[in-house]
């Protein structure tokens, strides 16, 4: 990965929810607590994260799809522009219950949603009464907010990638349901043991968040890279930094907090980059 610890820490990926919003199976993600704010060891976040993106870069490579999952406004425009750069399904604007464990059905509102949009382009539309027309415009518009990113999403991904799995707590039911794996990254006050490959981290900023995404962006574009040299993709076992010494040039996580003089207080507002109204 082209990352540092000392990128995690700058973006704030360290910062977890106040410890009355914590869950008590992130425990193993959580390196103390200060001020009353839970800190994630940055050290198995590393770890998790390059666990995470090479079996991303493998699913991808063996001619899967991954579907990006993420309706909060922080991670909504982030995840969408990285699912369009690398032509991946993505669902941003709302989780339709069903639409993996009753895909059938859904595949044929999307069909018939493509039919609008045929209808739409050849002037179909527009020949028809007006009253009949502007019903079908307003069904239109609740498609396209239900199937925008999944209209071309012929068969079931191959994994998912979710930003909050509190959020999106259906989409990660219907995902182990159907035995989907599930890339995520997971706040503390979320449920780690619901996903298989949980990466801890603030998932309320806007720069932690798009950190994140960047490194799986480069895992998806790494696995299409693949797909055209076959003889490239083999199986690769992840060997954890949290066991190792720290890689010169980044920063423990012990080295985080010094626990000494008020520039080492958390503000009681961190989660957000633009506005102070998002709190963990």
């Amino acid at each position: 990965m082209n990352i540092t610890l000392k990128d995690l820490l700058d973006a704030g990926v360290h910062f977890g929810h106040q410890m009355r919003r914590y869950n008590p199976k992130s425990k193993k993600f959580v390196f103390d607590n200060r001020h009353g704010i839970s800190v994630i060891d940055l050290e198995k976040t590393y770890a998790c994260l390059e666990e995470a993106s090479k079996f991303i870069e493998e699913t991808v490579a063996g001619d899967k799809t991954v579907l990006l999952v993420g309706t909060k406004r922080q991670a909504r425009d982030l995840l969408k522009e990285a699912a369009i750069g690398t032509n991946m399904p993505y669902a941003t604007s709302r989780w339709l219950g069903g639409t993996l464990t009753n895909f059938v059905t859904v595949r044929r509102s999307i069909e018939k949603y493509k039919q609008y949009l045929r209808w739409e382009s050849d002037g179909t539309l527009d020949k028809m009464h007006n009253k009949e027309s502007s019903a079908i415009r307003r069904e239109m518009s609740r498609m396209n907010r239900n199937f925008e990113g999944i209209v071309d999403l012929e068969k079931m991904p191959g994994a998912m990638i979710i930003i909050d799995t509190k959020t999106e707590e259906i989409a990660v039911a219907e995902a182990n349901r159907l035995k989907i794996p599930v890339v995520a990254l997971v706040d503390t006050n979320s449920d780690p043991s619901k996903v298989t490959y949980p990466i801890p981290g603030n998932d309320d900023s806007i720069k932690s968040v798009r950190l994140i995404v960047d490194v799986i962006m480069e895992a998806i574009q790494g696995g299409i890279a693949q797909r055209a040299q076959p003889e490239a993709i083999q199986t690769r076992t992840v060997k954890p930094m949290i066991d190792g010494p720290t890689v010169e040039g980044q920063v423990p996580v012990t080295a985080i907090y010094t626990g000494e003089g008020e520039e080492d207080a958390v503000p009681e507002s961190f989660s957000s980059d633009d506005s102070a109204e998002v709190k963990q």
